[in-house]
C-alpha cells in the first residue's frame, strides 16, 4: 500500500514538473520576443517586415478608426508600459504620442519616430496647420519615405535587443530592397506619360506625388474633413476636364459620395485607393502600394 502512494506521488509530482516546464516554456518563448506597440496599421507592417520572429506587434488605433481623429485611452497607455518599443509615424500623425509616452511611465521604452530624418512637405494653408500642424504626415504614402520610415524602424529594433542587431538589419535591407524595386519599376513607368495630374478624395498623396513627379488635386480639405464649396467643386470640375482626367480616387476611409458626384460632372469613374491607415484584408503594404501605383499609372495612360 506505502509502495503504491509512494509511486502515486512520485507520477503527481513528475507531472506537475513537466506542466510547469511546459508552462515556463512557453512563457520564455513568448518573453523571448520583443515587445513592440505601433500607432497604426502602415507602421505595424513596417514593423513586422523587420522584426518578423522575433517580435510581438500589437496596435494602437484600431482597424477602421480615423487617426487623425483618435485619442488614446488608458487601455492604450497601458501597452505602452508593456512595450519595449514604441513606433510612431510623426510629423504631426499622432499628436498624442508625447503626452502618451509620459503618462506610460516606462523608462526603458525605446520610442521610434519613423519619419525622423525625411524631407517633409510643409501644409501652405492656413486652417491645415491650424487643424493639423505645420506639415503633411501621409510619408508612408511614399515608397521612398517608407524606406526612411523602414530603417528607422530597423534601428528602434537593435536598440532594443542589440543581439539580434543583424536579424534585424538583413531583414530591413531585403525589405527595403523590395521597395525600391516596386519605386524603379514605377518611376520608368510614370516619366514616360504625358499626363501627371490626378484627383483623390484627400490630399494624401503629396509625397507619392514627389517619387514619380506627379501633381494631385483634392475632393475634400485635407485629411478628408470637410466639404468643397461650389466654387471649389466647380474649379475641380474645370481642372479635371483640362487635363482629361478619367479616374476619380476614394480612398477606403474616406466618403466616396462627393468623389462620385465630381465623376458625374466630369464623366470619370470612381476608383479606390489605399492609404494604409487601417487593415485592409489579406493584402500587405507592399501589395497596396502596387495596387495603388497601377491603378494611377493606368489611369494616366489613358
Amino acid at each position: 500500500m506505502k509502495k503504491l502512494l509512494s509511486l502515486l506521488l512520485i507520477l503527481c509530482i513528475s507531472i506537475s514538473l513537466i506542466a510547469c516546464n511546459s508552462k515556463t516554456k512557453e512563457t520564455t518563448t513568448k518573453d523571448t520576443k520583443l515587445n513592440v506597440s505601433v500607432s497604426f496599421n502602415a507602421m505595424a507592417e513596417f514593423a513586422k517586415a523587420v522584426g518578423k520572429d522575433k517580435v510581438q506587434v500589437s496596435t494602437i488605433i484600431p482597424a477602421g478608426t480615423e487617426p487623425h481623429d483618435f485619442e488614446p485611452k488608458t487601455a492604450d497607455i497601458r501597452k505602452l508600459s508593456d512595450a519595449k518599443v514604441f513606433i510612431y509615424n510623426g510629423l504631426g500623425m499622432e499628436s498624442w504620442a508625447d503626452e502618451a509616452v509620459q503618462s506610460s511611465n516606462n523608462q526603458d521604452l525605446v520610442v521610434v519616430n519613423a519619419s525622423k530624418g525625411s524631407t517633409s512637405i510643409e501644409n501652405m494653408e492656413k486652417d491645415e496647420i491650424e487643424e493639423h500642424g505645420k506639415y503633411d504626415p501621409h510619408l508612408w504614402l511614399s515608397l521612398k519615405g517608407a524606406e526612411v520610415e523602414v530603417q528607422n524602424i530597423a534601428d528602434g529594433l537593435l536598440k532594443a535587443d542589440p543581439k539580434n542587431r543583424d536579424y534585424y538589419q538583413k531583414n530591413s535591407n531585403d525589405y527595403i530592397s523590395e521597395i525600391e524595386k516596386l519605386y524603379q519599376e514605377y518611376n520608368k513607368k510614370f516619366k514616360s506619360l504625358e499626363k501627371k495630374n490626378f484627383v483623390t478624395g484627400h490630399a494624401a498623396f503629396n509625397y507619392f506625388c514627389k517619387d514619380f513627379g506627379l501633381e494631385q488635386n483634392s475632393v475634400e480639405d485635407v485629411f478628408a474633413e470637410g466639404e468643397p464649396s461650389t466654387k471649389q467643386l466647380a474649379e475641380l470640375v474645370e481642372y479635371c476636364k483640362e487635363n482629361k482626367v478619367t479616374t476619380i480616387f476614394a480612398e477606403e476611409m474616406a466618403s466616396p459620395e462627393i468623389s462620385k458626384t465630381l465623376a458625374n460632372e466630369v464623366g470619370a469613374k470612381v476608383e479606390t485607393i489605399h492609404t494604409i491607415e487601417s487593415a485592409d484584408g489579406d493584402m500587405t503594404y507592399l501589395e497596396r502600394m502596387k495596387d495603388n501605383c497601377k491603378k494611377i499609372y493606368e489611369s494616366l495612360a489613358q
